[in-house]
């Protein structure tokens, strides 16, 4: 079954409103001008919330076929909770994504299994797709149980879904030891732990849902590598840090996500 790839950048806290506006333009220059096919590879970006707004207006107003999500999100629906953005919030300024999980998000304040699994279910609820980051530390692989510790972070999640919700959950697949280190996992270590997420989500809810989940990399991606990465059969796409700051490197994932997903 073939999978539509995503290729989605996680800008952290970077840009403001006017560089985010800035630079999806830039993108969408880019990619018109090389005749980007959406249909082989589809396009999200992943804003601070304060430029979530300016991205709306500019994909709506100029119908671009550029997805957007937020970074993050509260799991209460609203009240007194300051600081807190709602998973109807975003919903309503148009996101399509929110990733969940991610391991500085976990590290830095921090989200733990329970909080996550709420998030989840928050975005769901709202329509959107969560995109639930998984992976290990180097701890984790220096005792070889990678695989595993990636997927019960997965199980933590989808042992409370249904099958109607696993058809919106997106995976990445992000160790922990390659992110924003310049270091990246081998193609082989990609399509491994890929792999062993497909088969528990096959186990869970059956071959159809195993067959449609998409499973992203993320950890260092460039245009260096993103080739060789995406030609592996259980890698459906990317989730892109510090290179989705710049938008000709981030469309050249982008291209060559489009050039080489299909390719076996």
């Amino acid at each position: 079954m073939a999978r539509i790839p995503l290729v989605a950048g996680n800008w952290k806290m970077n840009f403001d409103h006017l560089e985010a506006t800035y630079f999806v333009q830039k993108l969408a220059w880019l990619l018109r001008d090389a005749k980007f096919d959406y249909k082989r590879c589809q396009i999200a970006l992943m804003p601070a919330f304060t430029a979530l707004r300016s991205v709306q207006v500019l994909v709506e107003a100029d119908n671009l076929r550029i997805g957007y999500g937020a970074q993050s999100v509260s799991v209460t629906s609203q009240g007194a909770f300051t600081g807190d953005v709602s998973a109807d919030m975003l919903a309503q300024l148009g996101c399509r994504y929110v990733i969940v999980g991610h391991s500085e998000r976990r590290k830095y304040h921090p989200e733990d299994d329970a909080n996550i699994v709420d998030q989840v279910r928050a975005v769901l609820t709202a329509g959107m797709q969560p995109i639930l980051c998984v992976g290990e530390s180097f701890e984790e692989r220096r005792q070889g149980i990678e695989l595993e510790f990636a997927v019960s972070q997965v199980n933590d999640v989808t042992r409370d879904l249904s099958k109607e919700d696993m058809d919106h959950l997106i995976v990445a697949y992000e160790p922990v030891w390659a992110i924003g280190t310049g270091m990246v996992a081998t193609p082989h270590t990609a399509q491994d732990a890929a792999q062993a997420i497909r088969a528990h989500v096959r186990e869970g809810f059956g071959q159809a849902a195993s067959d449609r989940v998409r499973i992203l990399y993320g950890g260092s991606v460039t245009s260096k590598n993103a080739a060789q990465m995406i030609a592996q059969p259980d890698v459906d796409g990317f989730l892109v840090g510090g290179a989705s700051l710049d938008a000709e490197e981030f469309s050249r994932i982008a291209r060559l996500t489009a050039k080489y997903a299909f390719a076996g």
